[in-house]
């Protein structure tokens, strides 16, 4: 895994410098520790930050094809650049080196832009053809892999983050009220949007080609489900037979490596697939990662513990707890440049780092496996639902939502009033696409009363739910309702948080790179075709998974129940009542003010809540980590134009936190 960042003039002007490009790509040192390459042209300049993975002494970047017309820098891994290579090979082309970058040149050659339909693997490519005077940039299908841009000034800068474009004085600085309006509804930004105004997001399965000072962005995969239902005659035993062998496929490919590869261990059935899988079906030594919590109502730590035993694996068990989270918060922002309303990716970040401290640099994990093949309560939630307001008087049929949710302690389905109002919430937009999401977006969307009136005043259009349809596909409303909750939860909480903020940025903090192998393409497609009914049958979540996986796992795990994972939130940032110093700093009334986002007296009012522990519901926690954490952002990134992490050992007042102040 590595860093990419490069600048290209779209009309004459000074060509891009050493320096430039310096400044850039040592601002996401972390993403590649083991090396820097670099290419220049009279309009054009490409730099790459390397983490070695594949090819460890002849991989370095840029690559470029035999008369080195074309040459290319990426960040991520083409996993079934083997058989590519051979392929290529009897195409006519050569080698130079044993990477599976050189595969990407070649592709090009061959099949110009549509190169990337070839490519099984996680990717953010930005390459040059020299004789075309042509930039392409590309983005993987499920956009595991980040690529920003910015145009400004007659040129283009594009970078794996945002702080390789902000180390640049060209590149203004300033939070769009607007895509924070989207986080504090769908929990991410809408592409192309980030959180910054000047700053482009290339959104997942997209190309981009810039050419005689032009750019157009072209999608070349999606997710795509049946209008009709097909196969339905199909056996369960077909599916599973044909569902394992391409997990199994997919695991192999991206246990593809140079240097060891570990793997995640949740304790819940999707990582407990993929150790299955290592452990059974191929040569890798299994060697496992988890984390715990102090809080029994976090920790799934006996679950971990009931698959190390079960495996036999090696295994690193982390216990982090809420003091852990309070302290790291700040460094986690400073990878994820963007606001956020869980602190759940803060554990994760711990996690990586373990990882590098075991002597790993890859890790496989489980995520993708609840948006493919139907794991996430929301989709059952959904389903009751729908079947509720075919009989809207029904005292019986909305009980059924309380046999969701039993892992949390103060669940919207414990009964009464609250939760008929709760999950009623959207019924008259039963037809949306978006239907199933309502509930969950409109809980986010208290967060918007914190802000204040000259944030509200400068708001350009408010963000509404609708705003999500301008993502979705002409003829999702052509699919079965599971696969349009499905497609959009893919096309939100997955690409934009989960594999971003929950992800690969906090994996890279510690240059650790993750692989998702419930993200193969083939396995999304497949997972397509599958009927609705072997997702979830009745609310059984997973259920085609479940039972490709019989013998293979214990059958406490099989049968058990989703549990996503989460960690502690606004309780995180108290001690005996008092908030951590930073936190105590950016909720203050002059920097609240100064800021100009929120009204500091809400905010106040909030910050009190928490700080008695009152603060039980999902609406308040995620106001306090979302507020926090886009003042985090403000400060690192807008305030102080400064990204150093923040150091706990160096505190001893408001002006010691660096990264912070």
């Amino acid at each position: 895994m590595c860093g990419v960042a490069g600048i290209i003039n779209l009309r004459e002007g000074v060509p891009p410098s050493r320096n430039e490009l310096e400044g850039m790509i040592h601002a996401v040192h972390h993403r590649g520790p083991d090396g820097y390459g670099f290419f220049y042209h009279d309009k054009l300049g490409l730099a790459h930050a390397r983490l070695s993975i594949i090819d460890l002494v002849g991989g370095d970047q840029p690559i470029h094809n035999e008369d080195q017309s074309v040459q290319v820098v990426f960040n991520g891994e083409i996993f079934n650049y083997l058989e590519l290579r051979v392929q290529l090979e009897k195409q006519g082309h050569r080698f130079y080196t044993h990477s599976d970058t050189e595969v990407i040149v070649h592709l090009y050659e061959q099949y110009g832009l549509e190169f990337v339909d070839h490519l099984n693997g996680q990717f953010a490519i930005a390459l040059w053809d020299n004789h075309k005077q042509k930039l392409v940039l590309a983005r993987d299908r499920a956009g595991i892999r980040p690529l920003f841009y910015v145009e400004t000034g007659g040129r283009l800068y594009f970078a794996s983050e945002v702080k390789s474009l902000f180390s640049h004085p060209a590149i203004p600085r300033k939070i769009d009220l607007g895509a924070l309006q989207e986080v504090f509804t769908f929990w991410t930004t809408l592409p192309p949007h980030s959180l910054f105004e000047s700053v482009r997001i290339l959104p997942p399965g997209h190309l981009m080609v810039v050419e005689q000072g032009q750019t157009a962005t072209s999608r070349y995969w999606d997710w795509r489900f049946p209008s009709d239902q097909i196969d339905n005659d199909k056996s369960v035993a077909d599916w599973t037979e044909e569902l394992k062998a391409l997990m199994i496929d997919s695991v192999r490919l991206q246990l593809r490596s140079d240097v060891p590869v570990g793997a995640y261990l949740s304790g819940g059935l999707d990582s407990s697939v993929l150790t299955s899988l290592i452990k059974n079906f191929t040569d890798t030594p299994l060697r496992t990662f988890s984390i715990g919590f102090e809080d029994e109502e976090f920790d799934e730590s006996g679950f971990q513990r009931d698959l190390v035993d079960y495996l036999d694996t090696k295994h690193t068990h982390v216990l982090c707890k809420r003091t852990d989270i309070g302290a790291a918060f700040p460094q986690v922002i400073r990878h994820t440049e963007s606001a956020i309303v869980r602190t759940a990716p803060t554990p994760l970040m711990l996690l990586s780092g373990a990882v590098r401290e075991a002597g790993y640099k890859v890790v496989l994990t489980g995520e993708g496996a609840d948006e493919v093949f139907g794991g996430y309560d929301i989709f059952k939630e959904a389903k009751v639902r729908r079947f509720w307001s075919r009989a809207p008087q029904s005292q019986w049929r909305p009980m059924i939502l309380q046999r969701l949710y039993p892992y949390l302690k103060h669940s919207p389905t414990a009964g009464g009033a609250f939760t008929q109002h709760f999950f009623q919430q959207g019924m008259e937009h039963l037809n949306k696409a978006y239907f199933a999401h309502i509930p969950r977006w409109a809980t986010t969307q208290r967060i918007l009363q914190f802000f204040s009136e000259e944030a509200r005043a400068a708001i350009e259009k408010p963000v509404d739910f609708a705003a999500i349809e301008r993502i979705l596909p002409a003829e999702i409303d052509q699919w079965k309702p599971l696969n349009r909750d499905q497609y959009i939860e893919a096309h939100t909480l997955l690409s934009g948080y989960l594999l971003s903020s929950q992800g690969d940025r906090v994996a890279m903090a510690n240059s650790i790179e993750g692989r998702f192998p419930f993200l193969d393409h083939r396995v999304i497609a497949f997972a397509a075709r599958l009927p609705c009914r072997y997702k979830i049958m009745g609310l059984n979540e997973k259920y085609m998974l479940k039972q490709t996986m019989q013998g293979l796992i214990p059958e406490s795990i099989r049968n058990r129940s989703k549990q996503p994972y989460r960690a502690p939130d606004s309780q995180s940032f108290f001690v005996d009542g008092k908030p951590l110093e930073y936190v105590e700093y950016l909720f203050s009334e002059e920097r609240i003010n100064k800021a100009g986002y929120y009204n500091p007296k809400t905010v106040a009012l909030l910050m009190k809540k928490c700080a008695k522990g009152k603060a039980l519901g999902f609406a308040d926690n995620m106001a306090f980590v979302g507020i926090l954490s886009s003042m985090l952002v403000d400060e690192m990134f807008i305030e102080k134009n400064r990204v150093e992490p923040y150091n706990q050992r160096e505190a001893s007042g408001p002006d010691a936190f660096a990264g912070v102040r």
